[in-house]
């Protein structure tokens, strides 16, 4: 069959849909997304959305509680764990130190150590027994594990391994500067 040219009786035009309903369309498709993005990891199962890790708090490990003691001071507490998430002034004798890890697709980490002050000394201190050690919060907050990383400490059975450092024999100190001769002083 021919096709009828526009001036003819026959001819239908295509149909046009409006501008304003394209863009309430849009619109409506674009909502449905994001609301698909809010209950799923991945859009469509082929788009995976960028997701932060939320870090917030003071990460407190074994060496570190280990350090804090009865009698130590508010400033050497400080030094040691850092300042406080939490200082209330109603409750100036306690410091809380709460640490929360919330990263995709695992569960949140939450660990709280909490420090009381009698005046100006440590009193006692809380803290949970599953606290990890530097290595292993290092460990647990490490994204990827990439064998072909160099190692930058030596095992035990290598350090064994070792030969023993040879011992250097002190030389005389050398004078700093030019050796300079001055005239006598007077009256000698």
């Amino acid at each position: 069959m021919a096709r009828r040219q526009p001036g003819s009786s026959r001819f239908k035009p295509p149909m046009r849909i409006p501008a304003s309903s394209l863009a309430a369309l849009s619109f409506v498709l674009l909502c449905t997304g994001c609301d698909s993005l809010q209950r799923s990891d991945t859009l469509f199962g082929v788009i995976t959305p960028y997701r932060i890790d939320i870090v917030q708090g003071n990460a407190v490990t074994k060496e570190q509680v280990a350090l804090v003691r009865p009698g130590l001071t508010r400033l050497q507490v400080r030094d040691i764990l850092g300042s406080p998430l939490l200082a209330d002034p109603f409750h100036a004798d306690r410091w809380d130190y709460l640490f929360t890890l919330r990263r995709p697709g695992t569960d949140a980490q939450r660990r709280s150590v909490i420090v009381q002050f009698e005046g100006e000394r440590v009193k006692s201190i809380e803290a949970p027994n599953d606290l990890p050690s530097e290595r292993e919060f290092v460990a647990s907050i490490s994204r990827f594990k990439d064998p072909r990383a160099p190692r930058l400490e030596l095992s035990d059975d290598e350090r064994a391994s070792l030969p023993p450092p040879k011992r250097r024999e002190a030389a005389p100190p050398e004078p700093v500067g030019p050796v300079r001769s001055y005239p006598p002083l007077e009256g000698s």
